[in-house]
C-alpha cells in the first residue's frame, strides 16, 4: 500500500447528497477537502431513485392529461404508445446532466476528487486505490444499498431491483412489485402507465405505511382506479422460475401464487457499512450511531445520509452533510431533524411533515382534525386536477398544528409552506391572518387550517 503524501482537513467519503454537500462546505470554511466516489456522484437518490422515477412519473401525468383532455374540450386521438428507448434516454440526459452538475460544483470548490472506494485504516487514514490519504477528519457518506429478502430464489435475474428497473430496456406485460412504500408505488404506477399489467404485494395491511391512513387509502383507491391490483398482507415465502426464465411464479404463506414477467423488489435499503470494515464503530441494528453533531463513536469520525439510517431522504442529508462539515472544520453545531417534509410523487403526489393523526392522539389528549378537499378549490376545479386533500392535526388545547398531510397534483411543493409552518411554531389563529393568493391550490392549506379550529368560511359549518 502506497501513500500519495496528501494531507487533508477533512475526507469524505461518498459522493452523494449528504457527501458532496459536506465536501463543499468543508473547503468553503478553508479546509483542505478530498472527497472519494466509487460509482457516479449524486448517490442513489440522484442516478437511480428520486430524480429518475420522477422523470418517469412526469411521463404518467402526461398521460393522464391526454386521457382527461376531451373534458376541457380539446379533441386529441385517444390512443398513444410508449418508446421506452426514448424515455430511457430522456431519464439519462437528466441524471447525467446533475451528475455533470455535481462535480463541476466540487471541482470549483477546489475540492480533490477520487474514483474508487474509500476504506478507513486502523490508523484512522483513508486508503482508496491501494493508496493512503491522511486526514484530521473522516465524513462518510457511503450512502445505502438495495435490501433484499432471504428467501429461495430472490437472486433471480428475473427480480429486478430499484437500480436495474431504473434502465430497463423494454416494458414487462406482467410486473409484480414485491413492497408497498414509496419505490414500489411510484415505479408501479408509472409502469403500468407505460401499458404493464402490475400488481404489488405488500406485506403490512396498507401501502405506504409511514404516512397518514387517508393518504393510504386515497393513494390506494387511485391505483386501483388506474388499474393496479393491490394485494395486502401478502408474506412472500419463494420465487420460481418458470420454464426457459419465460416469467416467474410467486409463492406466499396461505396464498395462491402469482405469477409475472418479472418483479421488483422494493423493500427498502441498508446502509452501506463497506468504508469501516478493518475498524469498529458503535452500530444500532446495521446503523453507524450519531449524535445531533453528526459524531459517531470515533472522535475523528462522522457519518452522514442513509448510512446512520437516521432520515432517509435526500434533503435531510443536505443538511447532515453540512453539519458534519462545520463540526469537523471545529464548529459545534447540532441539526434539529424532528420535522422533516416527506414526499411521494405519484400522479396525484403525497406529502406529509409532523404527526400524523395516529401519532398525534397516541401523544395527545385533546386534538382537533381540519380538512379540505381539492374538488372544493376553485383552482383545482378550474384545470381539472380535483383528487385529493389537504388534512392539518392540530392540538385543540394549544391550537398549534401537530402535522400537515396533503394528497393532491402539485402538493409535493405546498408540503414546504408546511414545513415553514410548523418550524415557527404559530397558533392556528395568527396562520390565519397569513394571505393567501386566489385561486390557487395553495388556499386548501389555509382552509384546512381553518376547520380545524371550527374558523372555516368556505365549508358548510361542523
Amino acid at each position: 500500500m502506497g501513500s500519495l503524501n496528501q494531507n487533508y482537513d477533512v475526507i469524505v467519503i461518498g459522493g452523494g447528497p449528504s457527501g458532496y454537500v459536506a465536501a463543499i462546505k468543508a473547503s468553503r470554511l478553508g479546509g483542505k477537502v478530498a472527497i472519494i466516489e466509487k460509482k457516479k456522484f449524486g448517490g442513489c437518490c440522484l442516478n437511480n431513485g428520486c430524480v429518475p422515477a420522477k422523470a418517469f412519473l412526469h411521463n404518467t401525468k402526461v398521460i393522464k392529461d391526454l386521457k382527461r383532455a376531451k373534458e376541457n374540450g380539446i379533441i386529441v386521438d385517444p390512443t398513444y404508445s410508449i418508446d421506452i428507448n426514448q424515455v430511457m434516454k430522456n431519464k439519462k440526459k437528466i441524471v447525467d446532466k446533475l451528475v455533470g452538475g455535481v462535480k463541476e460544483l466540487l471541482e470549483s470548490n477546489n475540492v480533490d476528487i477520487f474514483y474508487g472506494e474509500g476504506k478507513i485504516t486502523k490508523e484512522k487514514d483513508v486508503e482508496v486505490n491501494g493508496n493512503v490519504l491522511k486526514c484530521k477528519k473522516i465524513i462518510i457518506a457511503s450512502g445505502s444499498q438495495v435490501n433484499k429478502i432471504n428467501i429461495e430464489g430472490i437472486d433471480s435475474e428475473l427480480v429486478l431491483t430499484s437500480d436495474d428497473i431504473m434502465s430497463l430496456d423494454y416494458i414487462p406485460k406482467k410486473l409484480a412489485v414485491i413492497g408497498g412504500g414509496v419505490i414500489g408505488v411510484e415505479v408501479g404506477q408509472a409502469f403500468s402507465s407505460f401499458g404493464s399489467d402490475v400488481f404489488i404485494i405488500q406485506r403490512g395491511d396498507r401501502i405506504i405505511p409511514n404516512m397518514d391512513k387517508d393518504i393510504s387509502e386515497a393513494l390506494r383507491q387511485t391505483l386501483e382506479e388506474d388499474g393496479l391490483t393491490i394485494y395486502t398482507d401478502y408474506s412472500l415465502c419463494k420465487v420460481e422460475e418458470k420454464e426457459n426464465k419465460e416469467g416467474i411464479i410467486l409463492h406466499f404463506t396461505d396464498r395462491e401464487p402469482l405469477e409475472a414477467d418479472i418483479a421488483l423488489l422494493s423493500i427498502g435499503r441498508k446502509c452501506d457499512l463497506s468504508p469501516i470494515e478493518h475498524i469498529e464503530l458503535e452500530l444500532n441494528r446495521g446503523k453507524i450511531v450519531v449524535n445531533d453533531k453528526m459524531e459517531t463513536s470515533d472522535e475523528k469520525i462522522y457519518a452522514v445520509g442513509d448510512v446512520n439510517g437516521y432520515k432517509m431522504l435526500a434533503h435531510a442529508a443536505f443538511k447532515m452533510g453540512e453539519i458534519a462539515a462545520i463540526n469537523a472544520m471545529g464548529g459545534e453545531e447540532g441539526v434539529d431533524l424532528s420535522i422533516v417534509p416527506a414526499n411521494i410523487y405519484t400522479v396525484p403526489e403525497c406529502g406529509t411533515v409532523g404527526l400524523t393523526e395516529d401519532e398525534a392522539r397516541e401523544k395527545y389528549d385533546n386534538i382537533s382534525v381540519g380538512k379540505f378537499e381539492f374538488k372544493d378549490n376553485p383552482r383545482a376545479l378550474a384545470t381539472g386536477y380535483t383528487e385529493g386533500f389537504v388534512k392539518v392535526v392540530t392540538n385543540a388545547d394549544t391550537k398549534k398544528i401537530l402535522g400537515f398531510h396533503l394528497y393532491g397534483f402539485g402538493v409535493g411543493e405546498i408540503i414546504n409552506e408546511c414545513s415553514v409552518l410548523l418550524n415557527v411554531d404559530l397558533e392556528v389563529p395568527k396562520i390565519l391572518n397569513i394571505l393567501h393568493g386566489h385561486p390557487t391550490f395553495g388556499e386548501a392549506l389555509y382552509e384546512a387550517c381553518a376547520h380545524s379550529v371550527g374558523l372555516e368560511i368556505n365549508l358548510p359549518k361542523k
